[in-house]
């Protein structure tokens, strides 16, 4: 095979996964930043991020066109945006339906997914310190914290669409944490996929174009200064790092039990089952007040723990072929 061929396989393989990230970041409780662990692209894509600097600027100004693509990685960029773009596109009425129709054993398949990757992210901690256990034990209780919030439905101003498009791409790129349910908690989901729903249909007042302009601006501010963040976090604090985002995963679980009562009245909540005193000194958000464990073995039940399997050992090896986990270096200066 070429090196030109070559080339045109990886950006295939780019845009696959591309796709995977764009159909998790429209889920509400999956993250797109999740699915680039898995793939073993994340430390790359947040280099290539971060690349958007002076430097960058220098060699755009000097007419360095070839220096400036390799600075930011700009074929790989190109192809993975390709992929998401395609993949919120393509994905959307699909996961909809999923979701709608089908909603605990998409969720198993999530559920399954993320326990697996998990294991893997934490065999990328190569020595667990007591810094890093208490490190993994936070992301896990402010993850768990987040994810049990009340999601919210308020219109927002543009100044407050900047905000919560900073936030929610931060929340993107972070794995275990949703972008799309931090908007649900902010209460700008709905307001942000109505437009872009109407977009293709030029619907699309003055008003909603200033809010679609305000979101995308915070996104971009969001995403070039916190990637820098984290790819600094990444090269000085690597195992506290991964010990973090590894807690993240884990806690944002309770967002993918599932059996839920909100969606099956098929079981007593789980907050019944604590005790009183528990009850009375945690705080809301930490109390699965709609979540459950199921009393008796059905099908439907022994479908979601088969299809939890599934995905569990389908990510388990797929890691196993590809010679175990290996976390990609940055990119040189």
């Amino acid at each position: 095979m070429t090196k030109k061929q070559n080339g045109w396989k990886k950006d295939g393989g780019n845009c696959i996964r591309g796709l995977l990230m764009g159909g998790a970041d429209i889920i509400p409780g999956v993250s797109g930043g999740t699915v680039a662990l898995i793939l073993g692209i994340y430390t790359r894509l947040i280099t290539a991020i971060s690349h958007v600097d002076s430097q960058l600027l220098a060699h755009l100004r000097d007419r360095e066109w070839r220096r400036a693509a390799r600075h930011v990685d700009l074929r790989f960029l190109i192809a993975l945006g390709i992929g998401i773009g395609a993949g919120i596109v393509s994905l959307g009425s699909l996961m909809h339906l999923l979701l709608e129709d089908y909603r605990p054993q998409t969720l198993s398949l999530f559920f399954g997914l993320i326990v697996a990757s998990s294991l893997i992210v934490a065999r990328l901690v190569q020595r667990w310190s007591w810094a890093a256990i208490l490190l993994a034990i936070l992301g896990v209780f402010v993850a768990y914290a987040v994810t049990g919030g009340r999601e919210l439905d308020n219109p927002a101003s543009p100044l407050a669409l900047f905000f919560c498009g900073m936030l929610a791409i931060s929340a993107m790129i972070l794995p275990g944490i949703s972008g799309a349910f931090i908007m649900l908690l902010l209460g700008v989901y709905k307001q942000i996929t109505g437009i872009l729903k109407d977009l293709p249909k030029g619907d699309l007042s003055g008003e909603g174009l200033l809010a679609l302009i305000a979101f995308a601006a915070g996104c971009v501010v969001g995403l070039l200064s916190f990637s820098k963040i984290l790819r600094w976090l990444l090269s000085q604090y690597h195992d506290a790092t991964m010990a973090l985002l590894c807690g993240f995963m884990v806690g944002s679980l309770r967002k993918l039990w599932p059996f839920d009562n909100r969606f099956s009245q098929k079981g007593e909540p789980l907050s019944e089952r604590l005790p009183e005193w528990l009850t009375r000194s945690l705080p809301d958000c930490l109390i699965p007040d709609e979540l459950f464990i199921p009393d008796t073995f059905t099908a439907q039940v022994g479908l979601c723990l088969l299809l939890a399997l599934a995905a569990a050992a389908f990510v388990l090896a797929l890691e196993w072929l590809s010679g175990g986990p290996e976390e990609q270096k940055p990119l040189e200066e």
